[in-house]
């Protein structure tokens, strides 16, 4: 059963991750700008920041789709999403009225308050998934299993198999 919810996981997150990336790529101003509106960074990384964060969110969500190194990509996934609740809620207890940037755009936005929570809870979402793949990275269907060997005391399940491994292990076998 864990294969299954790792692989849903990876798709979920993955998913964001490149949704999120390809849409600020159009726009790299745009993703500069959302990072200079939360006031957190130095303003001399804030180019930096704002141009790397979409090439990065699309290759995270990239391995992590395709199950390559995916309790790093998990953890990586992870800080992200740690570092964007903090800065979301940092915005919001200073009263900012911001765009988080999430998919594109960013900077002052009229109610934008109104949409913290909302976003917040998302991102804590995000990281509950993140957190499952560095704890559990093992899947279904991903390229771990044939580029990686099996860690000592692991059996890589095949096509078909894994299920039968969880339910032998719950009954002591």
């Amino acid at each position: 059963m864990k294969q299954w919810i790792g692989l849903v996981a990876r798709l979920i997150t993955g998913g964001v991750w490149i949704v999120a990336g390809a849409l600020k790529l159009p726009d790299p101003s745009g993703s500069v700008r959302a990072v200079r509106a939360y006031e957190i960074l130095p303003e001399p990384i804030v180019p930096t920041v704002g141009y790397a964060l979409p090439v990065v969110e699309v290759a995270l969500g990239v391995c992590l789709v395709l199950g390559l190194l995916t309790r790093l990509m998990g953890a990586l996934s992870a800080l992200l999403f740690v570092a964007f609740i903090v800065g979301i809620s940092a915005a919001w207890a200073r009263g900012l009225s911001i765009d988080c940037g999430c998919f594109g755009g960013g900077g002052e936005i009229a109610d934008a308050t109104a949409k913290y929570p909302w976003e917040i809870a998302r991102d804590v979402g995000l990281l509950l998934l993140s957190v499952w793949l560095v704890i559990w990275p093992s899947s279904r269907w991903s390229l771990d299993a044939v580029v990686l060997p099996p860690r000592a005391g692991e059996v890589s399940p095949g096509p078909g198999e894994g299920e039968e491994l969880d339910v032998e292990a719950q009954q002591g076998r």
